[in-house]
């Protein structure tokens, strides 16, 4: 894959000096349509070789176009607060927004490189970690992203020469360190990884743009022309249609049997047995959190239900329990112009917690397959990989130590119209029943539905599903405390 980028190509200083004008105003325009539109984020990823001139070529493009629409982040060994989340954290929080350009000097590929090439992780390893990469990518560009993946490229010989130039001169001396010449003494295992990576995740809508590196105008011109030319081809192309879905929607139940109908809405606790259990559970909840080991883990809950199961009442039993300090709460409505500029599993990233912290979601991530689902606001393309998209999710909090607890309260048809009615008549709970309410209650049937299928493909052994009998409210504070502790316990 690296032969042909060790082919010798030069650019000549008066052809480069003639170029270089037109190429950047070519660029400039390229750009602010691109804002203007505001319709697609650009990932660019800069790797490769050390004293390739990575950061030289990044400065570049902030020098060539017009850096308050660039959000440029030089990446290397992650702070103790991004060691504290899953390791794609840092990255997802970098993203950039939709009508601007993000670069990435240093990217979510570096850590698999090195822990492969270090012999600390093996084949089996580092193609699950290349795996999660290429989805995370295809996801992006599903959201609409367009990616951009050079890798800067120079033989055995050509690196020597750079670094021995770079430390030869002494405004340069400082960009060469031990750890460039030990990578150096292990070029041919990096070499043999790095391809490895390559061929693993150049894919038909994020191919791998090798650029030989020895002729550093050679090097920035052929990044620059490139990115004109996917820039523009992406502007210039037609509103896209929706994507054709070639895997069939969920089954329908054959046997009749839906989950939601097995479960005993019947069950109930007297409140004197309620406020005894109560205190038990929310007791040996706050001990938990107390534990010498719960420092290394964190506690996700997501609370789903139909409106007015009791949701807020079951976040505030738990919220008693322990530290206001250790928990934050967030619930969930339409996102807001920021978070629409993103991919949507974005606003859930940025909000996951640190290590010793919960972080309490009323209503979630799950909305992509639930209310976009139902009311149209997605394609059922986007709806239908959610559902894997979403596992990888939960796959990555659960591999970092993190606690995943979901919670489905589960109310009948009745009882809902019941507390709907209350609320309507109640001067101090009016608040809580919108219109949307009320219209969410009509599509009572399609959201059932959605329920189902929902459970079936994301409850795993990592985050499984709880359902929660929540006709009774009592009870269904016991039960989540109940889970929530033996999870909690479990993980400690």
């Amino acid at each position: 894959m690296f032969e042909s980028a060790e082919l010798g190509h030069s650019i000549e200083k008066t052809v480069y000096d003639q170029e270089v004008p037109a190429l950047r105003e070519a660029l400039l325009d390229a750009q602010y349509d691109l804002a203007s539109a505001r319709k697609v984020p650009v990932v660019i990823l800069i790797a490769g070789v050390d004293g390739a001139g990575k950061s030289a070529t990044v400065n570049t493009l902030n020098e060539w176009m017009d850096p308050r629409h660039i959000l440029t982040h030089g990446l290397s060994d992650p702070s103790d607060e991004e060691l504290e989340r899953p390791h794609m954290w840092r990255f997802w929080r970098q993203l950039p927004p939709k009508g601007k350009l993000g670069i990435f000097d240093g990217s979510w590929y570096s850590w698999a490189i090195l822990e492969a090439a270090h012999g600390r992780i093996k084949g089996a390893r580092l193609d699950q970690s290349l795996e999660q990469i290429r989805r995370f990518e295809q996801m992006l560009i599903d959201e609409g992203a367009l990616v951009l993946k050079f890798w800067m490229h120079l033989s055995k010989q050509a690196q020597k020469k750079r670094l021995k130039k770079l430390e030869g001169d002494p405004l340069t001396r400082w960009r060469v360190t031990d750890r460039d010449w030990k990578h150096f003494e292990m070029y041919d295992t990096f070499r043999d990884v790095a391809e490895r990576a390559l061929r693993n995740t150049s894919t038909a809508e994020a191919p791998w743009i090798v650029v030989e590196a020895a002729d550093p105008r050679y090097q920035k011109l052929t990044v620059g022309r490139t990115l004109l030319e996917r820039l523009r081809a992406r502007i210039d192309e037609p509103a896209p249609r929706a994507p054709v879905v070639h895997a069939p929607a969920p089954a329908p139940s054959i046997d009749g049997v839906n989950i939601l109908h097995s479960l005993d809405l019947t069950r109930k606790v007297e409140k004197a047995e309620y406020e005894k259990e109560l205190e038990k559970w929310q007791g040996r909840l706050n001990l938990l959190t107390r534990h010498k080991a719960f420092k290394d883990h964190n506690v996700v809950l997501v609370f789903e239900g139909a409106d007015a199961a009791g949701k807020g009442g079951s976040i505030r039993r738990i919220t008693q329990a322990i530290d206001a300090r250790l928990c934050e709460i967030t619930p969930i409505a339409a996102p807001t112009e920021e978070e629409r500029a993103q991919p949507y599993l974005w606003r859930f990233w940025r909000r996951l917690p640190r290590k010793g912290r919960f972080a309490i979601f009323d209503r979630s991530w799950y909305g992509r397959v639930l209310v976009e689902r139902v009311e149209g606001f997605c394609t059922e393309a986007d709806w239908m990989r959610a559902y894997g998209e979403i596992c990888d999710f939960e796959d990555q909090m659960a591999r970092s130590g993190t606690i995943v607890a979901k919670f489905w309260l589960a109310i009948s048809k009745e009882e809902q119209l019941r507390r709907f009615n209350e609320r309507q008549e109640s001067k101090f709970k009016r608040f809580k029943i919108t219109d949307e309410d009320w219209r969410n209650r009509e599509k009572w049937d399609a959201y059932e539905a959605a329920i189902c299928d929902m459970l079936d493909r994301t409850s795993t052994e990592i985050a499984p599903w709880t359902l929660v009998e929540s006709e009774d409210k009592f009870y269904g504070r016991l039960k989540i405390l109940r889970t929530l502790c033996a999870r909690v316990e479990a993980a400690l």
